[in-house]
């Protein structure tokens, strides 16, 4: 077995690089879409689905890797996907409409959706115990890196050549990916049984499922929730399906999925860790974002210049989390992460309309040092119990949960951001009526300033009310930040909870 570890290392570095385009293309189109959309001829709205379509597909594509790499085998899975990958990607920069992109854009999430938990996958199967945490650090840079330097990337790559680029960049670690898959994995037939007793009812209510519940949390906060008659109709079918599916898995003999793991209440617990990492990956990279544009005016490239110091720092600390984990128990790693990163979250609270990207650095870089305590111990944690067999399944629901709790941590945040904006509107707005002649003074002192720069002072009242929905706007955004923080701090607990390797599979698990 020793001299095909070196082999071994060439399918996981191919896993590794795969999965780190398929994360970082979930977050490279942000900073584009308003150049996408007007080269489109789409509206700002419309041009969300960019970012949608790929989000559903990869959410689809997930569950189904445990049956198609059983089928076709792993390497011949994972080349068809890594093709399909660049081919997508091609395809996205030559979209001539809407439509077409949106359609290019599912593709690519459908086939780079298969390389996140294969990567996962390929680490635990292929790696023996002791050598086991430094594939779950490098694992751990795809997971927490790739969304945070996305739009730093996608904007620095607009604004310098154009935003067809954001897909080029895929072509040339596709290819290698392709060599490293070809070189470090055996070939090996399939498993044409799979196909007798595949699941095509389990199939179709997943993908519906989960397709409706995306783009249901996706597009819930732009039209009001259950105010509009789709998203109920979304949520009705997603439910149904998601029952439906559940409940035909949990009565299967080959499930293409194995919800039974949920029967674990320490894999139940690695489940809820990986959904709140999930909202606090995804939910922080969406609010500082929308808070540098909507407040400060930020442009894609200057957010990216703010956001890469919660991607880059990070590095250094993924090479040492291995060698902590020889003599710290896995879950104190996880727990410390948690509580690192909800405290850099506490740190925005107290913004105001002057909080620029300046005074947000200091919170992203404890974020940095957070985050490498979460993913790779985590990762440790959640597979050191598991049965080889179990391993797919496993791999599937970890990657799922990540993914679902970011789309529901951004829908909540989206949803909280406007309501709270509108609540604290109406409450300065009623201040100032209450204090009328202290809010007249202050508005003829503004006429008299904006008649000195040339200005007219009936623009007073409009320049007041920009001012005030400023303010409204960092005083919900304290509240997202504070909400994300006591998640974290709740997350914490949860993996102290989790009990430790079982001493009888003491040869599967990693080395504390």
């Amino acid at each position: 077995m020793a001299d095909r570890f070196p082999k071994h290392w060439l399918a996981i570095a191919g896993a590794l690089i795969g999965s780190f385009m398929a994360i970082l293309d979930i977050q490279i189109t942000n900073s584009s879409l308003k150049d996408i959309q007007a080269a489109l001829g789409a509206t700002l709205e419309e041009s969300s689905w960019v970012a949608t379509s790929y989000l559903v597909a990869e959410m689809i594509a997930i569950p189904l890797c445990g049956f198609f790499s059983a089928w076709l085998s792993p390497r011949r899975y994972l080349l068809w996907n890594g093709t399909g990958f660049i081919l997508a990607s091609l395809a996205c920069s030559f979209a001539w409409n809407l439509d077409s992109m949106i359609v290019f854009r599912a593709l690519q999430g459908f086939t780079g959706g298969a390389l996140i938990p294969m990567a996962f996958t390929l680490i635990v199967t292929l790696l023996p115990a002791e050598k086991r945490p430094i594939g779950m650090a490098l694992f751990g840079v795809t997971a927490t890196f790739a969304p945070t330097i996305g739009p730093t990337l996608g904007g620095w790559l607009t604004e310098v050549f154009s935003w067809h680029y954001i897909f080029y960049l895929n072509v040339v670690p596709g290819v290698l990916v392709l060599f490293l898959l070809s070189e470090g994995l055996d070939k090996e037939e399939g498993d044409p049984s799979q196909l007798k007793r595949i699941d095509l009812f389990g199939i179709l209510t997943m993908a519906v499922g989960m397709g409706c519940l995306e783009v249901m949390l996706e597009e819930g906060a732009r039209d009001d929730w259950f105010d509009a008659e789709y998203i109920r109709w979304l949520a009705l079918v997603s439910a149904s399906c998601l029952f439906l599916f559940a409940r035909k898995q949990l009565a299967s003999e080959y499930p293409l999925v194995n919800l039974r793991l949920f029967k674990s209440r320490d894999f139940t617990l690695a489940c809820i860790s990986y959904f709140v990492l999930g909202a606090a990956l995804f939910g922080s990279v969406y609010l500082v974002p929308l808070y540098l544009a909507s407040v400060q005016d930020y442009t894609a490239l200057d957010i990216g210049l703010v956001l890469m110091w919660v991607g880059f720092p990070q590095l250094p600390f993924f090479p040492l989390i291995p060698r902590m984990l020889k003599y710290i128990d896995a879950k104190y790693l996880v727990a410390f992460g948690f509580l690192v990163v909800g405290g850099s979250m506490f740190m925005n609270i107290h913004m105001t309309t002057n909080y620029t990207g300046a005074y947000l650095i200091p919170a992203l870089l404890i974020r940095a040092i957070g985050q490498p305590f979460i993913i790779v111990p985590l990762s440790i944690l959640s597979s050191q119990n598991l049965d080889p067999k179990e391993v797919p399944s496993a791999s599937t629901l970890y990657n799922v949960m990540r993914n679902l709790g970011g789309a529901v941590g951004i829908a909540m945040l989206a949803t909280t951001l406007e309501y709270r904006t509108d609540v604290h509107l109406a409450d300065l707005q009623q201040r100032i009526v209450m204090g009328s002649q202290n809010a007249m003074e202050y508005l003829r002192q503004l006429g008299d300033v904006l008649q000195a720069g040339g200005g007219n002072a009936d623009q007073s009242v409009g320049v007041l009310m920009t001012e005030l929905h400023k303010q409204a706007m960092v005083m919900s955004y304290n509240e997202a930040f504070f909400g994300l923080g006591i998640a974290l701090l709740l997350a914490s607990l949860v993996s102290l909870s989790i009990r430790p390797a079982i001493k009888s599979n003491n040869a599967e698990a990693p080395v504390h």
